[in-house]
């Protein structure tokens, strides 16, 4: 294999597939991705088994052929040379030689046999979506998902409906789920799969107009322009997220985003790092924020609001505040409470591109 390309085709397909070439394995033909020259074009692809990618950049094939070399280390290499390069590539017995001027790495190459297949997917059924769209709904459950062993929770539900299109995401503590309207979104029956957390990280890299998606048995597919996204189906079945999802709340405070913001980093300052616990006492027309710690001493802190509702006190992670109000566009967040052991429903004041609720568990404090 020989070809030739400038550092600009190269990098932005080599940093995309960083996120998903394996650093530490225990396989390690999966810390390599496989680069393949042919038809005027190099394919890149990289698995860690659970999520694969396809991409190719253009290039000036002087010899067709395969090469699997370390991932990081080529595009540690590549990064670094100057900008408006001419990179040349030589597979030569088990090497790969990368030149540009004066600089050259050589790098030993893995057997392109022993590198795992990846699923070709024809993307008959025609299932597109706006990109930009889809990445502010996933922004909208990201921080909600788990890292832990129920796999039924390492991602979010994606429902592909009739002109429309849901996500939701739950850690058993709080749960996210955000809705968007799609005039063009047909389809023949409703879809629902868990996407991977790692899967959603690494379509919020992509750029592009729309989104394509389709699946198998065994796995979902998603193509950007000439990227292609593979991640293995989680096979199992998502919580009955509707039963947790809040229904007439009577006490109802609408208060300003950034001041909540504010007055929330200030009085966590204070709250327990394990627990990071901080207690909003609610009453006519203010908050007033409090924490603790036995160690360290006491925060206080105070909000105006519109509260119609009785007089509550009520603990909550200050963490999971954040994470929520930061992803609102918003000037001010509407939290419908019941009383002080009920999940609380909160969500944008006014409603802003479709429907984004987010319910979160009190904790006793």
């Amino acid at each position: 294999m020989k070809f030739s390309a400038s550092k600009s085709n190269v990098i932005n397909e080599l940093a995309l597939v960083q996120g998903i070439v394996e650093k530490r394995t225990t396989m390690p033909i999966l810390s390599n991705i496989l680069m393949t020259a042919k038809d005027g074009s190099i394919e890149v692809m990289a698995t860690d088994l659970e999520v694969g990618m396809k991409s190719v950049f253009e290039a000036d094939i002087q010899e067709e052929g395969q090469a699997a070399v370390n991932g990081k280390k080529l595009f540690d290499f590549i990064r670094l040379l100057p900008e408006d390069r001419q990179i040349d590539f030589l597979k030569k017995d088990d090497y790969m030689i990368v030149r540009s001027g004066d600089s050259e790495i050589k790098i030993v190459t893995a057997p392109e046999e022993d590198f795992p297949a990846i699923q070709e997917c024809p993307f008959d059924n025609h299932i597109s979506f706006p990109l930009n769209a889809f990445k502010e709904m996933i922004d909208c459950v990201f921080y909600a998902i788990t890292q832990e062993q129920r796999y039924y929770l390492s991602g979010a539900l994606l429902s592909i409906k009739n002109k429309q299109l849901e996500l939701v995401s739950t850690d058993g503590h709080r749960l996210s789920y955000t809705r968007r309207e799609m005039e063009d979104l047909k389809v023949d029956r409703e879809i629902n799969q868990i996407v991977s957390k790692k899967t959603l990280n690494e379509l919020k890299k992509f750029e592009n107009s729309r989104i394509e998606f389709d699946f198998d048995d065994n796995s979902l597919f998603f193509r950007v322009g000439d990227r292609v996204l593979i991640s293995r189906i989680i096979e199992s079945k998502f919580p009955n997220y509707q039963a947790v999802i809040p229904k007439n709340n009577p006490n109802l405070l609408v208060v300003s985003r950034e001041e909540l913001v504010s007055a929330i980093k200030r009085v966590s300052v204070l709250s327990a790092e394990r627990s990071r616990g901080i207690k909003f006492e609610i009453k006519q027309g203010e908050l007033r924020l409090f924490s603790s710690n036995p160690e360290m001493g006491e925060a206080r802190d105070k909000v105006q609001v519109d509260y119609q509702g009785e007089d509550l006190e009520i603990g909550f992670n200050s963490q999971y505040l954040l994470e929520f109000l930061s992803t609102l566009n918003t000037n001010s967040v509407r939290l419908e409470v019941k009383d002080e052991n009920s999940a609380v429903l909160m969500q944008p004041e006014p409603e802003d591109k479709g429907v984004y609720l987010y319910v979160l568990m009190p904790m006793k404090i």
